[in-house]
């Protein structure tokens, strides 16, 4: 590490952040953290157990009743105060997060103001709870409608976008009056300790907010679910994951929100503007080095175009330069870690085999980091593997179709329902097929669609549950009905 690396990663405390205090896990266990662009340990990082999970939980349930009662303005303004100590520190911490996950650092300066922003949504939707009053139909009683924060919370957040989905479940969760417990992912942990130090500077009380890094994720989470007072789980990951969760969830009766798996389909018509699509499909499948959920995993171009598109496709995308992500000039990180790169390969290697032709990349790249060349491959069978599953790599399989009808069959042939992307010209076109594509977002004539103001969220086996926008914090918040008689 430069000299530069080496401080920005002393700066964020190692340990665990219990009940407003930064302690050694119980057992005294540690954790490495990667550097995934060179496989060299950063540092390492008390590794928690279910003993600290539930010390933190404690911490949350003491908190929980003096916090709810903290005016929202109050609220607000923690939250505000965080957001403003993001921004300030925006390239150190990004420095932190190319470190750790391995994203070219100018998109980790993108994730931090995006992170940034969720803190100051929400820090606005703090005093915007609203309840209501009305008068019974018969005229009798009156309708009290009262909103109350759900109670502790678990959240459990992945690694590719370190920072960003602990604002996205931190920042509703403070304006509604919640306390929580964040698992972070174990691959990325120092994101998530850098963020709960600023949140404690901008003055979160203790108790409010704990963190646990750990090796054992179902050590931690599975004593927290069934424990009783846990009362909200938010978690994005994969699905496999997410349906063990809801089962866990179930004993308990739990509040629950999913932002799970993805298979995005990006259709592109042949009256689409060329060049919009193009950008837009550099977008889509190429932030986050493709490790995103939300990135087009199966392009569909219609016959007309197919060629040009597929060509064009790859120019760009054999353009983009490849290294470690601190470097300059680089487009393209590491994946996160080898079992990333092996099950890519596997993938690009069954669509070969079944008679896909690669124009660009098709292998993994050069060094000692988890590198995969930026890949388009061209003739690709609906059959082949990566068809439906989600890659979560630089890997732009181009697939060819006829028709609107056909588009829309092969789109919606998934049990997966994130997001959609379409390009075309025909307004009247843009709206019906906006329509009947089955995904809780569609990014219409653009490749990226995520925003703290926007509603996030899937359909089908995509999740439960929206993030963001108005709607964000009404996960965290329960409905409370008083009738009034004798008026």
């Amino acid at each position: 590490m430069s000299d530069r690396e080496a401080r920005v990663v002393a700066q964020v405390d190692k340990k665990l952040f219990v009940g407003g205090a930064w302690t050694d896990a119980a057992s005294g266990a540690v954790l490495a953290v990667e550097d995934p662009s060179t496989r060299e340990t950063l540092c390492e990082v008390s590794d928690a157990g279910k003993e600290d999970a539930l010390v933190a939980l404690d911490a949350a349930q003491r908190a929980q009743p003096g916090w709810a009662k903290v005016a929202p303005r109050e609220r607000g303004e923690i939250l505000h105060r965080g957001y403003q100590l993001l921004m300030e520190r925006q390239e150190d911490l990004a420095v932190l997060m190319t470190l750790e996950m391995g994203k070219p650092l100018a998109e980790a300066r993108g994730e931090i103001a995006y992170a940034a922003e969720f803190l100051r949504w929400f820090s606005e939707e703090a005093v915007r709870i609203e309840g209501g009053f009305s008068t019974s139909p018969d005229g009798k009683s009156r309708f009290l409608i009262m909103r109350q924060p759900v109670g502790p919370c678990m959240l459990i957040t992945p690694w590719n976008f370190p920072m960003a989905m602990g604002t996205r479940k931190i920042g509703p969760a403070i304006a509604a009056g919640c306390t929580m417990i964040l698992k972070p992912a174990h691959q990325t942990p120092l994101c998530a300790l850098a963020l709960a130090g600023i949140l404690s500077e901008a003055g979160l009380p203790e108790g409010v907010l704990s963190v646990l890094p750990t090796t054992d994720p179902g050590g931690i989470t599975e004593p927290l679910l069934s424990d009783g007072r846990i009362r909200k789980l938010s978690f994005t990951g994969s699905t496999a994951v997410g349906r063990k969760l809801l089962e866990q969830s179930a004993g308990q009766v739990l509040r629950t929100s999913m932002e799970l798996g993805g298979n995005a389909p990006f259709l592109v018509f042949d009256d689409a503007d060329l060049d919009a699509a193009i950008e837009g499909a550099m977008l889509a499948k190429m932030r986050n080095i493709g490790e995103a959920c939300t990135a087009a995993n199966r392009i569909y171009a219609q016959a007309g175009i197919a060629d040009e598109f597929a060509r064009r496709l790859s120019e760009r995308m054999g353009a983009l330069r490849m290294g470690r992500g601190l470097d300059d000039g680089v487009n393209v990180g590491p994946l996160i870690d080898d079992k990333a790169r092996n099950k890519v390969q596997g993938l690009v290697d069954d669509a070969v085999n079944r008679g896909a032709r690669v124009l660009v990349g098709g292998g993994p790249g050069e060094g000692a980091g988890h590198f995969y060349q930026p890949t388009v491959l061209a003739d690709v069978p609906f059959a082949a593997e990566l068809s439906t599953t989600e890659i979560f790599g630089p890997v732009a399989p181009v697939l060819t179709f006829d028709t609107e009808e056909e588009a829309l069959r092969v789109a919606n042939d998934t049990e997966f329902g994130l997001v959609s992307y379409l390009y075309t010209s025909d307004l009247n076109r843009a709206l019906r097929v906006s329509e009947a594509l089955e995904t809780g977002m569609v990014g219409l004539n653009q490749g990226v669609v995520s925003n703290p103001a926007a509603p996030f969220g899937g359909v089908k086996h995509s999740g439960l549950g929206r993030e963001g926008g108005r709607v964000g914090i009404d996960e965290f918040l329960d409905t409370k009905y008083v009738g009034i008689g004798g008026i």
